[in-house]
């Protein structure tokens, strides 16, 4: 079972029901690219004080609230959802020990509280969402209207419409509504690659089922990947995002939109400070393609990556924390034919710098398939340059018989050779089954049971090339490392 630890804030208003259901800005087709200027924010002074203390001045969200609350809208949302057997867990987690310690964590708002039984059950659910352009074309998340039977959209002046859903991307958590209806109040949208952290936001939604509601915050962070979501640099932010906040917009200090709020990171259900948004060019670019053909298509490079840290550097010989570690590479992906091995590092992609690990898919994603790309690597510590051609992402993927050798000295474990069919189910060339983990290498994380694929960019296939890469390797040595089915570099300190 997949373990989603960020909830989606959606509320039920009845039965609450799971209708669960990279990137340059654009604008859509007919939008207005200009809009009338707001007039400057005004902030609470406070009267000047006999001492040195001073009060920092409340800013006031007022004229944007004014201005473009009314193209924020309010979702209900009917569908139909099975009824959950006895056996079932009565919170909606099924295959999930309620005792366990993440139990709440995994908890996604709009979780169905049915009665036992079979059969299905008519749900409803609410959430929030924003016009985009003056014909009633809407933006929400994709887990506010997958699913759903009718889709009702309710403006500020209490106009109800019926709604169409004109697409909806689950990989990036966006959709895109339609109503019948002209002349309507539109935002404005921001470049959310200009916000920084500490700014002020505002956000305006549903919460608990109350309209147009305005919440205000900070910008926490900025390009967060979180789990499961390897596509979207989410906007992290303190702004009180609740269930039925999904889809509403992130306003900025000049009342533009930044971002769309997705997801809250919670152990009780509801807000606790960490609330998390989809930037407003990512979700432009994936609307766009709704709209032009109903489905998104992206850029795939066929890499498994990992974050670069100081150990990491220090064992590849890097001179500064920056880029993509290969870990493992499709053999029959992108990057193998364009000669991309695990153990290089991607610090370049198509003229963009990769700084984080989570700059790469973002930008892989946002390219067209066939394009071929520009990728700068660091390969045994000297630069090299590939050119790939970029291929597409499908819909359903977003990139053991010897004797045990001795303890193996610095590095602490002992290793036999994996057999051919042991390799041929590991799907490894080689590789060094891990039977015994001691010393420097348990410390690291390695344990019995794992596939020590290469050391610093070697491959191993017998226990002494291993003992004689560790011996010629300094204070640190980079284990690529399978376990079941996913590799990773494992640094590790031989001291």
């Amino acid at each position: 079972m997949r373990r989603k630890i960020f909830t989606r804030s959606i509320i039920a208003a009845s039965i609450v029901a799971a209708l669960a259901g990279g990137y340059a800005h654009f604008e859509l087709p007919g939008m207005a690219s200009a809009h009338a200027a707001l007039p400057a924010l005004t902030t609470a002074t406070p009267a000047a004080a006999s001492g040195p203390a001073s009060v920092a001045p409340v800013t006031d969200f007022s004229t944007i609230v004014a201005r473009y609350g009314p193209a924020v809208v309010n979702i209900s949302v009917t569908g139909e959802a099975a009824q959950a057997p006895a056996a079932d867990d009565s919170d909606g987690v099924p295959g999930l020990d309620p005792n366990d310690p993440f139990y709440n964590f995994f908890r996604r708002f709009g979780v169905p509280q049915q009665p036992r039984g079979q059969g299905h059950q008519v749900v409803r659910a609410e959430g929030s969402g924003f016009i985009v352009r003056a014909d009633g074309l809407i933006l929400t998340n994709a887990h506010v209207v997958d699913g759903a039977r009718e889709v009702m959209v309710k403006l500020t002046d209490r106009r109800e419409f019926k709604a169409k859903v004109l697409g909806a991307d689950k990989q990036s958590d966006i959709a895109v509504i339609k109503i019948d209806t002209s002349n309507l109040p539109t935002v404005q949208l921001g470049d959310p690659n200009a916000i920084r952290v500490g700014e002020p936001v505002l956000a305006i939604g549903s919460p608990y089922g109350f309209e147009n509601t305005a919440t205000a915050g900070i910008v926490s962070a900025t390009s967060r990947s979180l789990p499961d979501d390897t596509y979207v640099p989410f906007i992290q932010t303190d702004a009180a995002v609740n269930p039925g906040n999904s889809g509403g917009p992130l306003f900025n200090l000049k009342g533009q939109v930044i971002g769309i709020n997705s997801q809250i990171y919670s152990r009780t259900g509801g807000y606790q400070g960490l609330s998390f948004a989809i930037p407003i060019n990512v979700a432009m670019q994936v609307s766009e393609q709704l709209v032009h053909s109903g489905k998104v298509t992206r850029g795939r490079l066929g890499v498994g990556i990992q974050e670069v840290d100081q150990a990491l550097a220090d064992s590849f010989g890097l001179k500064k924390l920056q880029g993509a570690l290969v870990s493992s590479v499709d053999p029959d992906g992108p990057a193998a034919r364009a000669g991309l091995q695990a153990g290089d590092v991607i610090v370049r992609m198509q003229g963009h710098d990769i700084n984080r690990s989570a700059d790469l898919p973002t930008q892989v994603a946002a390219m067209k398939p066939g394009t071929v790309a520009t990728m700068d690597v660091i390969r045994n510590g000297a630069p090299k340059t590939l050119a790939v051609t970029i291929g597409e992402m499908k819909e359903t993927t977003l990139a053991k018989n010897t004797t045990p050798d001795r303890q193996q000295g610095r590095l602490g474990v002992a290793v036999r050779p994996l057999a051919k069919d042991e390799q041929r189910q590991a799907g490894v060339a080689g590789g060094l089954l891990v039977e015994a983990a001691g010393g420097a290498a348990a410390k690291a994380g390695i344990q019995p049971g794992d596939v020590i694929v290469s050391v610093n960019g070697t491959p191993v296939s017998k226990p002494e090339q291993l003992q004689q890469l560790v011996q010629k390797a300094g204070k640190h040595v980079a284990l690529l490392v399978q376990r079941d089915t996913a590799r990773i570099f494992v640094p590790v300190e031989l001291g």
